[in-house]
């Protein structure tokens, strides 16, 4: 797909005059367009289509689209149909009534074309520098931050369940891509266990029936990975995304000892940063706040907060569920600073204060960090002290920062477990 910039025509005529007899009064949409204008323009997006191939769709009209999709909730097909059958859609569109619209893919396709261009914040800075030329977003105002969960977008697993499905997942995707060789290292057994979603499972009640599952299933996955790296396999069968989040899962649920695949304790896993939540989601992670769990990622939203203004959005930043809320504080002063939205006073909660952002905020930013200040914090801030010591950086560093698959070993020592089950080790491996 390329793309030509095109301005952008006004609203026709007829679209017009029926949208104002349907709606006398108008609507956000109808609104929207007469005070706002089409906010985007063809030529933000020209870096993210190659100059030749078929004519895309009007950028603009695209990203307007998903803008107005999300204020609605609505699905892509949902979307689509809007822009084909709504007038007050049609108007902010500038779409003659008779437009037949785009087929839903293109929305998910324009998206994609964002993420990878590195464009996801253009629809925000675009409306923010229109506010700005509106007088309704002023420099060094005031602004408040706090975090919320999102809900990744998978069913939430245990342990076994997630072990299971994973090897499940890889079966599938070996059995489209290798079914000969595949056919080959398991036997009839297999599609008994692994035909069906594990969250679909009555597991049995009893721990040492549970614990035998554990293993079965842990033995299957280390045959079928011992059969992939072996010299006699195809080598590109390593090299899939699937086979690899096996071995991954494999290394945080499993250890070898004796000859035997064993299933690790709790005391024995990897903390909630590292710890794979789903195969169908490698970045997905458990998050804990204020007595509150999910699993998928924390979002912190940033927003104007002054009393003679409107309250609008200037920032926002997806962070892993498990990312705590005090290490954003500075990134998040840096993007204001880079789309000139630093405020003077800065209103948080006491997840995002201490002594040294505080500081930092005042010194670098011009910034009054505004917010309590929790014994936890202190005692956090000693314990992030602690992890700095050289003999945890030494036990670190001869470790490579890797975790190989065949280990007869805990997955980590007395001292390791003490520090990861406070919660402060954040990253410590690739795995």
């Amino acid at each position: 797909m390329s793309m030509r910039p095109q301005e952008i025509s006004p609203v026709p005529e007829e679209t017009a005059r029926v949208a104002r007899a349907a709606n006398p009064k108008g609507n956000v949409y109808m609104s929207m367009r007469d005070e706002l204008g089409s906010i985007y323009e063809d030529q933000m997006f020209v870096a993210l289509f190659p100059r030749r191939g078929q004519p895309a769709e009007a950028p603009w009209r695209l990203a307007l689209v998903i803008v107005m999709q999300y204020m609605e909730g609505l699905s892509d097909r949902q979307a689509a149909e809007a822009v084909r059958e709504r007038i007050d859609w049609k108007y902010a569109l500038s779409l003659e009534l008779t437009d037949p619209g785009f087929d839903f893919s293109v929305l998910s396709e324009f998206r994609a074309r964002l993420l990878t261009g590195g464009a996801e914040a253009l629809l925000l800075q675009a409306l923010l520098e229109l506010c700005k030329s509106r007088g309704w977003l002023k420099a060094r105002g005031r602004q408040r931050t706090d975090s919320t969960h999102v809900l990744a977008a998978i069913r939430d697993l245990n342990r076994l369940e997630c072990a299971g499905e994973t090897l499940r997942h890889t079966l599938n995707v070996l059995a489209e891509v290798a079914p000969d060789w595949l056919l080959a290292q398991i036997d009839a057994g297999w599609f008994d266990r692994y035909s069906r979603r594990f969250d679909e499972y009555r597991f049995p009640k009893a721990q040492t029936e549970r614990l035998a599952l554990a293993e079965t299933i842990g033995t299957d996955g280390h045959h079928l990975l011992a059969a992939v790296y072996a010299p006699t396999a195809p080598a590109w069968l390593a090299e899939l995304p699937a086979v690899e989040t096996l071995r991954r899962v494999w290394v945080q649920q499993f250890f070898v000892e004796e000859g035997r695949c064993r299933w690790r304790s709790n005391e024995n896993i990897p903390p909630p940063a590292l710890l794979i939540a789903s195969p169908y989601d490698l970045d997905a992670r458990l998050g804990v706040k204020r007595n509150h769990g999910w699993i998928g990622y924390k979002v912190h939203l940033t927003e104007t907060c002054d009393d003679d203004r409107p309250h609008l959005i200037v920032h926002t930043e997806t962070t892993a569920a498990t990312t705590p809320d005090w290490g954003m504080t500075e990134p998040i002063h840096s993007a204001l600073e880079h789309q000139d939205c630093l405020p003077s006073r800065h209103v948080v909660d006491g997840g995002y204060v201490d002594a040294d952002a505080i500081v930092t905020s005042r010194s670098k930013h011009e910034v009054e960090l505004f917010g309590p200040v929790t014994l936890r914090e202190q005692l956090a801030s000693q314990s992030r002290s602690r992890l700095r010591s050289p003999t945890f950086r030494d036990r670190l560093a001869e470790s490579n920062g890797q975790l190989p698959y065949r280990t007869t070993q805990p997955f980590m020592d007395a001292d390791q477990r003490s520090l990861w089950t406070r919660g402060h080790l954040r990253q410590v491996c690739g795995c």
